[in-house]
């Protein structure tokens, strides 16, 4: 391949490069930078709520008309659902991954519509919510008042007025979820002076509807002859408590009138009050940030800071605001880690590659390839819609060895040539880039090969891969044109010819250099003789491979698997559930306490308490929740300043102090999108339709079996079957006789204990609800009935001579999983086992243990990673060791000589496993990760061997010299690369500090595999290539190029010494 174009005109080698450099900075600039690409499948939540109805009711009349209707929308995964006793209805529906959010938000919308007829007209009324977006949180901040100067309801209303339209109006915001609720008047019935009036709830509604209007009178002088035209208008909608006061229910013609004040206390409140929020023990508010699918998490997160800055000045004396939990913090933190790392492996690199080459010139040729490949490769990741994320930057670490090894190639090259006695560099570089350039390409190929096929793979590890496997391509890619353009320009201008007897000052250095080079050549002469054992004794080198693959077998089945490590996040979730049945109060005494122990926690910055909401049991007043933030990575440096072992304080001293609460600590998950905690996440299944307390009995089994297995640290559930409850019975007869209807009766119950939404009132330019319910003092307990009267006829009747209360017990909310009532199960893996082997002991005790009739399913990122981790790392190993195959088939017109290449590789395979044994990291995506990569650089190994011993076959030499000979001649270049790799991947394998369990997975296998890997090719793939190529011969002869050995004498007599 002629190249000497561009050795003669440097300018032009050196133009390309600069182009090269100008295009990846431009990319770089614009990359979004995100902690994971876009991977969490599209969810749309639909969610509405129905006033004082219980979880059972709203399953019955809300959520299975819309679940009937919403099943089998196009590209659903699968649907989750829950009912809860505070009204609230939600169903979550998750899509297959690159489904189009905008598109499925709208599908769901119509099949929503279809359901609306079906629904009570309470819901129809408040509305059918259908929103796009993750299920995981982006940010949490709390508005708080430090010295407790304001009420609860001016923090909430405050933060809804001014702070979270501003948020809303952010882009990629799908929903700011604020744990607060929105003013409400209230109108506070007293039901026995209702009773004296003769009045119930539904007189009120009336009242409300008929004089809480707006309403459009007209005008005067519109089309007549008139000089002036007058607006009327009406004073709408009531706006003060006084004014609803003032509301008349009734006139006689004495002139007596009745006003709604005389029913009913009537106060601006809240519209509900089953949420409470605390910023390190003062009131708050706290708003929970999610993002749309598609939306780039790391620009919301700082346009929403940004904007909280501007939000601060402007605050009332007395209110602040505190960043709960921001995703970025963690992120930027690893993103400096990996910079600093390749950082670390560029300068390693370069001093592994001057010991070698003992030369500045040479090792400067190198040094400049790394940067400006790495550095175009930002112009190809922006071209294709990637973003700059741990994956993509540790791709980049990964290439600087393989990007380093093309350059060395070249300058080993020049080096030979020089050596062989030319005097000029430029005829150097001319002359061995003719030999060198079509195993460049070659090489290029079978790299990028290896990568390519991981790109076509489907799902979440699919997305990995791609991510990965073209960043990795790229780099190789933009690696070899420097290889061919750059590196040997830069050596026709920098390299001298050798001068064999000139003197030198005789320096360390060359002190150095010198004795390095005896050693060199020592190791070599035996290295040769090593060598020829193997090749005269080839049963050592098959025996070889055979151990070499039954290791890698056997490692591949025992290693845990998993697939994203674990990681400090800087941010630590406790959830606390009390008896059922507990009031609110008592939460809050309880949760106080553990704020208490929360805020004693030498790590701990700053928690955010929520009293009436659980982040995996949904709402009631014996839930609470803490969101922790930890202080930064640097002040945590200590023994016992990790999350892990601050999580497992906090469950100490719990487990001592705590005795009315079952706490819960998890860290929030590696991947943002799939679920609320990083651990295991499964749903029991009832496909019996029998009763719940059967199926919670089955479900405390199956767990009680499944926390005997060992690799199980932790499995709960927050269903509760037994929270007390009073079930209505209506008399019908008794309704008959009195001549009215049992939905009277029950209408009179809902408006006094239940709540109704009335009307509505502009305050504050928005919209907000009236309800009407009994004053607290007179819904207690069963004996509040007795004042409750009902109309009948012209009299009042007490309600209890119409209904009879049972005691019963029942859940406060109610789970579906794929329209089948479910119960899930959440925990985390034992200390030592994997995620992995937790699922499979799972699977084995669902087989055991489920009766018929009972199923389960994983959800979140445990379904990716079930359904990902069976057979798929084989497979795409498969595919790359047969693309490599192929590749070298076409390339040296032979299917049985590339065997010598492709089974020299499961030794390098075998030492990523043995090195993942010993650093005791998991077979997770990182370490596939650097497998993958493995099978590209051992190939090129290999590839480097059998290229030069079969060059000098051609030339006449006899096979089992051409072998060894051809081995002697590269095991500079190999021995370079392989360990400038090696060595510079250690402080990735020994990483500390933020992301360290995925830097050192990934620098574990990449330096176990290069390691041994290499040192077992050096030997085997010479033995290798006798064999195989004596075998091709007799198939095809040999055609000799060069009988008068010309081009070989000189090399021979350098490496036959």
């Amino acid at each position: 391949m002629k190249l000497d174009r561009f050795i003669n005109r440097p300018v032009l080698s050196t133009v390309i490069s600069i182009f090269m450099v100008i295009l990846g900075i431009l990319g770089l600039l614009f990359l979004p930078v995100t902690q994971y690409p876009d991977i969490a499948p599209p969810t749309i939540q639909v969610s509405t709520s129905y006033t004082g109805a219980n979880a059972q009711t709203i399953l019955n009349s809300v959520i299975a008309p819309l679940e009937e209707s919403i099943n089998g929308v196009e590209d659903m995964t699968y649907m989750t659902s829950t009912a809860t006793n505070t009204g609230s209805a939600s169903i979550t529906i998750y899509f297959k991954q690159g489904t189009d959010p905008d598109m499925a938000s709208v599908k769901v919308q119509n099949r929503v519509s279809q359901a609306q007829n079906l629904l009570p007209s309470e819901v129809t009324q408040v509305g059918v919510t259908t929103q796009k977006r993750q299920t995981s949180m982006l940010m949490v901040f709390s508005l708080y008042s430090p010295d407790d100067r304001y009420d609860i309801e001016f923090i909430e209303n405050y933060a809804k007025i001014n702070i979270i339209p501003l948020i809303q109006r952010v882009s990629g915001v799908g929903e700011a979820n604020v744990m607060a609720s929105d003013y409400s008047m209230r109108i506070w019935l007293k039901p026995d002076v209702m009773a004296q009036y003769g009045l119930m709830p539904s007189d009120i509604t009336g009242i409300l509807a008929e004089q809480n209007i707006e309403a459009a009178p007209g005008q005067f002088g519109a089309q007549g002859d008139q000089s002036f035209q007058y607006v009327l208008t009406y004073k709408g909608r009531l706006t003060t408590p006084e004014e609803f006061g003032n509301m008349v229910i009734s006139a006689n013609d004495n002139g007596e009138i009745l006003y709604l004040k005389d029913v009913a206390d009537i106060e601006l409140g809240r519209l509900y009050y089953n949420f409470k929020n605390f910023q390190n023990g003062h009131n708050a508010v706290s708003a929970m940030i999610y993002q749309t699918a598609g939306s780039n998490a790391t620009a919301i997160i700082e346009d929403i800071t940004e904007l909280l800055d501007e939000i601060r000045p402007t605050l009332p004396p007395g209110l602040e605001i505190d960043v709960t939990m921001d995703s970025n913090d963690f992120l930027y933190a690893s993103i400096y880690e990996v910079i600093k790392t390749l950082i670390e492996a560029f300068i390693l690199v370069f001093f592994v590659v001057y010991i070698f080459l003992q030369d500045i010139r040479s090792t400067l040729i190198p040094t400049i390839a790394i940067p400006v490949s790495l550095i175009g490769t930002f112009f190809a990741l922006y071209l294709i819609g990637f973003s700059l994320n741990l994956l993509t930057l540790c791709a980049l670490v990964l290439a600087i060895a393989i990007v380093v090894d093309d350059a060395i190639v070249v300058v080993e090259g020049v080096h030979a040539k020089l050596d062989q006695g030319y005097q000029s560099p430029r005829k150097a570089s001319i002359d061995a880039m003719s030999e060198l350039s079509g195993a460049i390409i070659s090489i290029t190929l079978v790299m990028m090969s290896v990568f390519i096929p991981v790109s076509f793979m489907p799902g979440t590890s699919g997305t990995f891969y791609r991510q990965f496997g073209l960043t990795m391509a790229f780099a190789i890619g933009f690696s070899a044109i420097n290889a061919l353009t750059l590196s040997p320009a830069l050596c026709a201008m920098f390299l001298k010819p050798h001068n064999k007897d000139g003197k030198h000052k005789t320096t360390f250095i060359s002190r150095f250099h010198t004795a390095f080079n005896v050693a060199y050549n020592n190791m070599l002469a035996r290295y040769k003789k090593s060598v020829s054992i193997f090749v005269h004794h080839k049963k050592f080198s098959f025996a070889g491979v055979i151990v070499g693959i039954i290791v890698l077998i056997v490692l591949m089945n025992v290693t845990p698997t998993g697939f994203v490590p674990n990681e400090d996040t800087g941010t630590i979730m406790v959830t606390a559930d009390l008896q059922p049945g507990t009031s609110q109060e008592r939460t809050e005494e309880v949760m106080a306490q553990i704020d208490r122990i929360l805020g004693a926690q030498p790590a701990m910055q700053s928690r955010t308490q929520i009293i009436g909401f659980s982040f995996l049991g949904g709402q009631g007043n014996t839930y609470g929740s803490f969101i922790c933030k930890l202080k930064p990575w640097e002040e945590r440096t200590g023994e016992g300043m990790d999350a892990n072992s601050v999580i497992g304080a906090i469950y100490a001293q719990c487990a001592m102090q705590v005795k009315d609460a079952r706490v819960l600590c998890f860290a929030p998950p590696m991947i943002p999108g799939y679920s609320i905690s990083n651990g295991f996440e499964l749903n029991l299944q009832d496909k019996t339709g029998g009763s719940l307390d059967d199926f919670y009995q089955v479900a405390q089994e199956f767990i009680a079996e499944l926390l005997k297995r060992p690799e199980i640290a932790m499995a709960s559930t927050t269903f509760n079957p037994n929270f007390p409850q009073y079930r209505v019975d209506v008399d019908v007869a008794k309704c008959k006789q009195a001549g009215i209807s049992p939905s009277d009766v029950l209408a009179a119950l809902q408006g006094y204990l239940g709540g109704m939404y009335s009307s509505n009132f502009n305050r504050f330019g928005k919209l907000y609800r009236v309800m009407i319910q009994a004053d607290p003092e007179a819904r207690v307990s069963p004996e509040s009935l007795n004042k409750i009267k009902i109309r009948n006829g012209s009299e009042m009747a007490p309600i209890t001579n119409f209904i009879t209360l049972q005691k019963v017990y029942g859940p406060d909310n109610i789970k579906r999983f794929n329209m089948f009532t479910s119960i899930s199960v959440n925990g985390n893996p034992a200390d030592g086992y994997s995620s992995g082997e937790a699922i499979k002991a799972i699977e084995e005790v669902a087989a055991q243990t489920l009766p018929v009739g009972y199923g389960y399913e994983f959800s979140g990122m445990t379904r990716e990673e079930q359904s990902s981790s069976s057979g798929t790392t084989a497979i795409i190993f498969l595919l790359c060791l047969v693309f490599v195959y192929l590749l070298l088939s076409a390339q040296y017109e032979s299917y049985i000589l590339p065997l010598s290449v492709i089974m020299s590789i499961p030794f390098g395979l075998a030492g990523s496993f043995i090195f993942a044994w010993i650093m005791d990291v998991e077979n997770n995506i990182y370490l596939q990760i650097a497998l993958i990569m493995l099978i590209g650089l051992l190939a090129k190994n290999a590839i480097l061997i059998v290229e030069f011993a079969l060059d000098r076959r051609r030339t006449g030499m006899p096979i089992i010299n051409a072998a060894i000979d051809g081995a002697a001649a590269r095991l500079r270049p190999i021995l370079m690369t392989s360990l400038a790799m090696v060595i510079g991947l250690l402080p990735m394998m020994f990483a500390s500090g933020v992301g360290a369990n995925g830097n050192s997975t990934l620098g574990a296998g990449a330096v176990g595999g290069m390691l041994i890997g290499m040192i077992c090719q050096i030997f085997i793939v010479p033995a290798l290539f006798v064999v195989f190529q004596s075998i091709q011969e007799r198939f095809k002869p040999l055609v000799w190029d060069d009988l008068d050995n010309k081009d070989v004498i000189s090399e021979i007599e350098q490496y036959a010494k």
